[in-house]
């Protein structure tokens, strides 16, 4: 958002809560349509050095028995590529861009914000030094809040909300440098509903002829206390091979995976309920803090860059904020909140889930399970309301032109 705005010709402060920002968390798939517009800000050939370039999507049952595969970047038509990073390499590159654009004091780190009041012309916002311990207020023409589920931007707008709604299942994440796996540019998601894996490699790593991959283990669990997600909170190993210890593939051995990781993250499967609004005035909300979703389909990161590219978009083109911030929220929320909704659904990946109650004991044509126009039909869809079909990636204008000079 900050080097939207900055490319623009907006003048933009970050602040943000924690006073050392750390690369914390695992991996994250960036779609073409949000690659296209990190090209487009300058720092396409430092992406693509940190990352790796995901071809191939194959979806498979719990017993490894191939369901569906898609080509996915490049490979399929777009004329950008997919993808997949390590969440906190991302957030660094980012933040190292930012500070490099608009100043290093333009990023205010130590300062949580606590509550807004608005004016006709300008809003201002109370922030707390986490460090003194005092408070302070600052004042723009417009507040954006891109603080995450627990956004407290959302909460002074939405103030009877509550927590996220736990859908009672628990995900065990982790990076791990492995071999490659599939030519080492393909992401696999096997299994259904109750019990899945996720695994796709996320860059190179430090070890010569190896990859770093990122690995997630799915599953419902009975546990309604796994309510708010810790960046830091670990698990026994040993906890996720009593869930998936069986999960051995000619292709890729998921125990293995787990045995040979040091440290694996535990989150709880949580999102929000669509809102009637994101925008209170002089204050809107992007990314998870506008909506909250369940991680199917690699669209919370890719859609957060959306928000921030289209929100930059309305901002430079229309004289009042307040009408942009309006038309932002009338063009993005509907569509998201129906991503919202549609992920709780298991988006694309429901093909898994209907292979698993069609065929629990496995196959032996994938034909007799499920028709290749039942299977297509279903990812088209999600792709079109997602607005990543290949059409309308490579066919729009960008959303933000760089000022001369």
């Amino acid at each position: 958002m900050a080097l939207s705005l900055n490319q623009a010709g907006v003048d933009v402060r970050v602040y943000e809560a924690v006073r050392e920002m750390a690369p914390l968390g695992v991996g994250i798939n960036l779609q073409p349509t949000a690659v296209r517009e990190l090209v487009e800000l300058g720092i396409g050939n430092e992406l693509a050095n940190a990352c790796n370039e995901t071809q191939i999507l194959s979806y498979f049952n719990k017993l490894g028995q191939h369901i569906y595969t898609e080509k996915r970047g490049i490979e399929a038509g777009y004329n950008w590529p997919q993808y997949s990073i390590h969440r906190g390499k991302l957030q660094t590159l980012l933040l190292g861009s930012v500070r490099d654009r608009i100043g290093f004091q333009g990023v205010k780190a130590g300062k949580r914000f606590i509550s807004f009041e608005q004016s006709e012309k300008k809003v201002f916002a109370t922030f707390l030094d986490t460090e003194t311990g005092t408070t302070f207020v600052d004042s723009a023409d417009i507040l954006i809040g891109a603080d995450g589920i627990h956004s407290a931007v959302r909460r002074c707008i939405h103030p009877s909300e509550g927590e996220p709604k736990f859908a009672g299942q628990v995900l065990w994440r982790a990076a791990v440098e492995t071999d490659a796996f599939l030519g080492g540019h393909t992401m696999i998601i096997a299994g259904h509903f109750h019990q899945r894996v996720i695994v796709y490699p996320i860059g190179r790593a430090d070890a010569p002829n190896l990859l770093m991959t990122n690995w997630i283990c799915q599953t419902t669990v009975p546990d309604a206390s796994l309510v708010r997600e810790d960046w830091n909170r670990t698990v026994a190993k040993e906890k996720v091979l009593k869930s998936f210890g069986t999960w051995r593939f000619p292709w890729l051995n998921v125990p293995g995976l787990i045995q040979r990781t040091p440290e694996i993250f535990e989150f709880p499967l949580v999102d929000r309920d669509p809102v009637g609004t994101w925008t209170s005035g002089r204050v809107t909300l992007i990314g998870d803090a506008a909506h909250p979703m369940h991680p199917i389909g690699s669209q919370a990161g890719t859609q957060a860059i959306i928000d921030a590219r289209i929100l930059t978009q309305l901002l430079a083109s229309t004289l009042n904020p307040l009408d942009a911030l309006q038309h932002y929220d009338l063009q993005r929320r509907p569509a998201m909140n129906d991503i919202i909704l549609r992920n709780r659904r298991f988006g694309p990946e429901i093909v898994m889930q209907l292979v698993e109650e069609r065929a629990p004991n496995g196959f032996h044509r994938i034909e007799d399970v499920i028709s290749n126009e039942e299977l297509e039909t279903t990812t088209k869809s999600y792709s079109i309301a997602a607005g990543l079909d290949i059409e309308t990636v490579n066919c729009r204008s960008s959303f933000v032109k760089q000022i001369a000079g």
